[in-house]
């Protein structure tokens, strides 16, 4: 049985949808990271980064988003393509893993998260960069309906976990001046596995308020001494 260590966060999306999408079955393990259980010492020996999501395979540990995206297609010889494109795959689950999502994440934390004084060039790299790679995205999606080769796959898992959060890096209308991503996007929220990754976590009580103790769990650099 595999165990999910999960928070309703972009990265343990993705392998909440590829699980669905596969119809294997798992638990779901809530780490509630504005609680701060993301660093706890018995998580830690599960993912030594600290991060969620993880999973266990029957005891098999597995951690970073899309290495587990990868274990879990190889292990059922699924959602890979062709042989043929198997570069390419490659290719963009690392371009997914290094630019797509830690571009979109810095550019909504340094617009959101204790970071509205100074930090302006920052700010500008980060929203440059965002705006970026969704048009890269954008380029190659032309006249195609799936990120890599004919056909469905976890490259497209990974993409959904953040395009997912474009209201929050785009701000509200911001996907329409990426057409091609938005008709990509329209397409991923017509399978029914995206509605049910996004049931997950329901009725599972997340904190969601950001006091002194969520700041120091997700924020510890503004709290070191």
């Amino acid at each position: 049985m595999i165990r999910l260590f999960f928070h309703r966060t972009p990265n343990p999306m993705k392998v909440a949808l590829l699980l669905e999408e596969l119809g294997l079955e798992y638990d779901l393990v809530p780490v509630d990271t504005y609680k701060g259980e993301h660093h706890a010492e018995a998580f830690h020996e599960i993912n030594p980064n600290g991060k969620a999501p993880a999973i266990l395979d029957d005891g098999v540990r597995v951690f970073d988003s899309n290495a587990i995206l990868l274990y879990l297609a190889e292990k059922h010889s699924a959602l890979l393509g062709e042989a043929s494109d198997r570069a390419e795959l490659l290719s963009w689950l690392f371009w997914i893993a290094s630019g797509l999502g830690p571009f979109s994440g810095q550019w909504v934390h340094f617009q959101t998260a204790g970071a509205a004084d100074g930090g302006d060039y920052a700010k500008r790299r980060y929203r440059f960069e965002a705006h970026r790679h969704y048009r890269v995205l954008d380029n190659h999606l032309a006249g195609r309906a799936y990120i890599v080769g004919d056909t469905y796959t976890i490259a497209d898992v990974a993409a959904w976990g953040w395009i997912d959060r474009h209201v929050r890096v785009l701000g509200e209308g911001g996907l329409a001046a990426y057409p091609e991503v938005a008709r990509w996007f329209a397409a991923m929220e017509e399978r029914p596995a995206v509605a049910r990754a996004r049931a997950v976590a329901a009725g599972i009580d997340f904190k969601v308020d950001v006091d002194e103790v969520t700041k120091k769990a997700l924020f510890p650099s503004n709290y070191a001494e």
